[in-house]
């Protein structure tokens, strides 16, 4: 369905019964679709919930109300859609950040966090940024080397070329405009307030976020369990989603048991 907030038409969508709730953020110019098969398997357990934030997919805004601001804004205009009291909030690359500054905002919305390959620290470049250069003036290509450097493993030409489809449906002033936005983003002093269970999951081949960003981010959050995924790139939800959807299941049941 599409929630009509001012000028903007967030499309989100739901799948399965629950009992448990699970709220989940696309990346950067990502959709919700990078959700799209660790869903198959949790939604026969937990009510799973996604939407296309502004810029991407389905979802219409102007692309001057792409802030980071409105972004997290967003989060809970879908909760009171939807009717969610409390959920587990789950993130994919630059999506943590929004998913952070969320959980920090109002932290008795979120029964636990999830980021993959999560972004919180993003520096302003001293020189000249190259992917920003890139996106400005080559975009097509540009989408493209960041679509390899994602999915770098040999078996994922299927998944590199859907995200591709993925990424070209956000347009090329929105890409640059949800780019420009994360520049300057440093969340490091924030993160040991988080106070939610939080499974942290990254890919050890990932090219686009550290490993090391990840391992920093574990030994900072109170209550937090990091998986690395083998082999994995940047988007595990894509390459791996039956290893992902287990591992949220197995963290979870023993902080929101299925009976709940």
């Amino acid at each position: 369905m599409f929630i009509v907030k001012d000028d903007v038409q967030l499309y989100t969508t739901s799948f399965g019964r629950g009992p448990r709730t699970l709220l989940a953020l696309g990346g950067w110019a990502g959709s919700w679709e990078l959700w799209t098969e660790p869903f198959g398997y949790l939604s026969e357990t937990w009510r799973t919930i996604a939407y296309d934030h502004r810029g991407t997919g389905a979802t219409l805004a102007p692309v001057e109300s792409i802030t980071i601001e409105n972004l997290v804004k967003d989060v809970f205009t879908v909760l009171e859609a939807h009717n969610i009291d409390q959920c587990v909030l789950a993130a994919e690359s630059a999506g943590a950040a929004t998913a952070i500054q969320a959980a920090l905002q109002h932290p008795q919305r979120f029964k636990g966090l999830i980021l993959v390959d999560g972004l919180y620290y993003n520096p302003r470049p001293t020189t000249q940024d190259p992917f920003l250069m890139g996106l400005k003036q080559n975009f097509q290509a540009t989408i493209e080397q960041f679509v390899n450097a994602g999915a770098p493993e040999p078996e994922s030409v299927a998944v590199r070329h859907w995200g591709s489809k993925i990424l070209n449906r956000c347009s090329q002033e929105a890409a640059i405009q949800l780019y420009e936005c994360m520049l300057g983003l440093d969340l490091r002093s924030e993160v040991s307030r988080i106070t939610q269970p939080t499974l942290i999951m990254h890919g050890d081949h990932d090219q686009i976020v550290p490993l090391q960003s990840s391992e920093w981010l574990v030994s900072q959050i109170p209550n937090a369990h990091l998986h690395i995924f083998q082999g994995a790139g940047h988007v595990p939800t894509m390459t791996q989603p039956r290893e992902v959807a287990d591992i949220i299941n197995r963290y979870f049941e023993r902080i929101i048991p299925i009976e709940e």
